[in-house]
């Protein structure tokens, strides 16, 4: 087993997983922190090391309100530690690996996470990539900075650094993705098969990667998990990016809120301060998101994407069946207005699945586009269990695709289980080869997962229900 790695900034030790044939390497650094001097300016290289870097225990989360806080849906299913150590420093990588040698050239998938592009982290435990690597897939998960430390635009931001004036938390994925890139060789991985996949704002960020040139030339494949989110009927203030100058005015109406004159004032102030006090000022503002700073983000990704200007990769992409659950305005034309999501009538009120009907769009503009690249569409159907009857919702799907139902508190039984390994076998499938089709673990076939194909101009998606 590899337990050890050399990487370009110095060699690191891992720690047998559950399973002692997979190695997992926790915290590795994969750029400088973004603290003092560095915060809001796009990540720097991390210095080199000279002994062996012990990497058992994950990074500090990125700054974001304290996880784990309350009875919420989400606290219930994941952010169950109030104590987990929240910090600035924050830019650490994961890697799970099965390789026995740095020959193997297994195939690599780079996990973003979710959360609105304001909370989430690697150490949610879904996210364990055990389950996969034992499929023989080196699973690596990526943190990045999140709100006023990941997106905050201003203009003296612009004008110190205009090729890096904000964005900064898609640059760090970009930074962790080329670290992938350069190192994953190391540790038994393939750097020329690279599944770039997320759920949520993760998702969302992989297509940012996709329209970016110098991030796209470095994925082979991609995932996006409940990613496409666009209700027709409005303007997202989180998910569809703004103009560069809509985000440096948000910066600074924020600078004058915490009572600096300049950034660099604020660059003085406690960060702990700085996250209180954008708790404070999202409750009356935009918060701070992804925008078109015409450097890294020229365009609004999901469009390029509609348009077919973003590369011709296959894709695995879908949604979960309740969440996003929107009224349809009265007397509006779903046709007119390219309603493809299942409409669902209650009471006289007509509601459809806003990430449904994204999701469909997308993938009938990939065949009226004639992509040749295969993109597989999956709807998330099953019962979820617990006395809080939540339904399908948003994120829930996670816990099947990383086959970690294991570590939830609902009471899952076999069934559950029994779907979670098949929908681990189908992706597991398609980080390898770019098709979830073909055997699974138990080298069984699977049933057959047709693509939505453009020479057919058919749509179709595999529905994830527990038999």
């Amino acid at each position: 087993m590899i337990r050890t790695a050399i990487t370009k900034s110095g060699k690191v030790k891992g720690l047998p997983a559950d399973d002692p044939r997979v190695t997992v390497f926790r915290g590795i650094p994969f750029a400088a922190p973004p603290v003092g001097d560095n915060r809001w300016r796009a990540p720097k290289p991390c210095e080199d090391w000279e002994e062996v870097r012990n990497c058992y225990e994950f990074g500090p989360v990125s700054m974001q309100d304290q996880p784990g806080v309350g009875d919420d849906i989400y606290c219930r299913e994941w952010h169950v530690d109030p104590d987990i150590p929240v910090s600035e420093d924050c830019l650490y990588l994961n890697v799970w690996t099965g390789a026995k040698s740095t020959d193997e050239k297994l195939p690599v998938l780079v996990w973003i996470y979710g959360g609105a592009f304001q909370w989430g982290y690697t150490a949610e435990m879904e996210f364990n990539g055990e389950r996969l690597a034992r499929h023989g897939v080196i699973v690596v998960s990526i943190a990045y900075r999140l709100g006023v430390f990941g997106f905050m635009a201003h203009p003296s931001l612009t004008s110190d650094d205009p090729m890096h004036p904000t964005n900064f938390g898609l640059l760090d994925q970009k930074a962790g993705l080329e670290w992938v890139y350069e190192n994953i060789a190391a540790f038994g991985g393939d750097s020329n098969n690279i599944t770039l996949a997320g759920q949520s704002a993760g998702g969302a960020s992989v297509t940012f990667a996709l329209a970016n040139p110098d991030a796209a030339k470095m994925i082979k494949k991609t995932s996006v998990f409940s990613g496409f989110i666009r209700n027709p009927f409005y303007s997202d203030d989180i998910i569809q990016p703004k103009p560069l100058r809509t985000a440096e005015a948000n910066g600074e109406e924020f600078i004058s809120f915490i009572g600096c004159r300049s950034v660099e004032e604020a660059r003085n102030m406690d960060s702990v301060a700085i996250r209180d006090a954008y708790a404070e000022y999202a409750k009356t503002h935009p918060r701070f998101v992804p925008c078109i700073d015409g450097v890294y983000v020229t365009e609004d990704p999901y469009r390029m994407i509609l348009e077919g200007k973003t590369p011709d990769l296959p894709m695995f992409a879908g949604y979960t069946k309740d969440e996003f659950v929107d009224k349809l305005p009265t007397r509006a034309d779903e046709s007119v207005l390219k309603i493809k999501a299942d409409i669902i009538e209650k009471s006289g009120v007509r509601y459809f699945n806003v990430v449904e009907n994204s999701v469909k769009e997308v993938a009938y503009a990939h065949m009226s586009n004639n992509r040749r690249s295969p993109l597989y569409v999956y709807r998330f159907a099953s019962s979820i269990p617990g006395y809080d009857d939540p339904g399908d919702f948003h994120s829930c799907d996670l816990w099947f695709f990383f086959e970690t139902i294991q570590k939830c508190w609902r009471p899952y039984n076999g069934r559950h289980y029994e779907l979670a390994r098949r929908m681990c076998d189908y992706w597991s499938n398609f980080i390898k080869c770019g098709n979830p089709n073909g055997a699974g673990y138990d080298g069984k076939e699977l049933p057959q997962w047709k693509d939505c194909n453009p020479d057919e101009s058919k749509y179709e998606e595999m529905v994830f229900i527990e038999s």
